[in-house]
Order: C-alpha cells, then structure tokens, then sequence
C-alpha cells in the first residue's frame, strides 16, 4: 500500500520546466474511499508538472483499465480509463481566500510557503472521471455470449407490459402532447 508521502510533490527543489512523474494506481490506491461500481483497477497516470516562477500547470493524463458492472444486464465489463486533465496551482499569500472566491474548478491556490504539493485526491478525482458515467455492453454485443440473457428477458417483459398497460391517471395528459 503507497504511503501518504507518495503523493506529495516537492516542488521547490524543481528546476522550471516540465518534470515528469509516473504513478501506477490499483485498487489498494482506491480502498479507503473506493465507490463500489469499480474493481479490478489497473490505472497509468502521468503527471506533466511545469513549473514556472509564481504558479505551475499540472496536466495527468489517464489511461489504464477496470471492470465494472454492465447498467444493462449487470454483469462484468472490462472498460478502458482514456482522458486528459490540467490543473493551474498559482501561488499566494491568501490561498484559503482565493480558493473560497474561485469559480474556476481548474485553479487551485497554495501558500508562496508550501514546499510540497499533495496530488492524492486529484489521483483519484481525475481516474473516476475517466471511467464512463453509464457503463453497458456495446449495442452489437447485445444479447450475445457476454450478456446476462436473463436480465434481458425480464427487462423485455417488463418494456412489453408497459408498452400494453393504458393507465387512466395519465389519459389527461395527451391532450397536452401537441402544445
């Protein structure tokens, strides 16, 4: 398990410039606060941090892999983590002021005195991001061998029902459909 120091960057011993680093992320990274929708993670972040003299400009880029749940049919999904994320950190004498009046969810402000950086959270931020809000199998592989083919015949029954049930409480409301 990464210990708490591994996500902080010392950022006053870095020359200006891009400096690299590279973090490899699985699910022991994600068990304090792991949502449940996830398991199996195999994250690749690479962090591009550009340094210049009153601010930095971070930029993770995201790729990797986990397996979720299919919102259609519910069983497993092998899905891939594809995305890009920058962040500003600008250095300032009143950081909790700044942070308290900013809008921008892409600025973040630090102490001119803070010598490190801690990064964790925005690890984790920008790898949930990466997954897709709506994980389901593909519209080709529909009903195929990956398929839970039981959950998609109930859910079928169910559309049918629906599809023949004419219930009087919203026999008002077609009336309304061509305003």
């Amino acid at each position: 398990m990464p210990g708490r120091r591994d996500f902080e960057i010392a950022f006053v011993g870095l020359k200006p410039g891009i400096t690299e680093f590279d973090y490899e992320l699985g699910d022991e990274f994600f068990e304090a606060e792991k949502p449940a929708d996830f398991q199996n993670c195999h994250a690749h972040v690479r962090l591009l941090l550009d340094k210049h003299a009153g601010f930095m400009q971070l930029k993770f880029e995201v790729g990797g892999s986990t397996e979720m749940q299919c919102n259609r049919c519910g069983n497993p999904l092998n899905t891939t983590l594809f995305d890009d994320f920058e962040i500003v950190v600008k250095m300032v004498d009143n950081p909790e002021e700044m942070n308290e009046q900013n809008d921008d969810p892409d600025v973040f402000f630090i102490s001119r005195t803070e010598s490190h950086l801690n990064i964790k959270d925005w690890l984790m931020e920008f790898v949930i991001l990466s997954m897709p809000t709506y994980p389901a199998c593909d519209e080709k592989e529909i009903g195929g061998p990956k398929c839970n083919k039981e959950v998609l015949e109930m859910l079928q029954k169910l559309k049918d029902n629906e599809d023949n049930k004419n219930n009087p409480i919203w026999k008002g409301l077609d009336k309304f459909k061509d305003n």
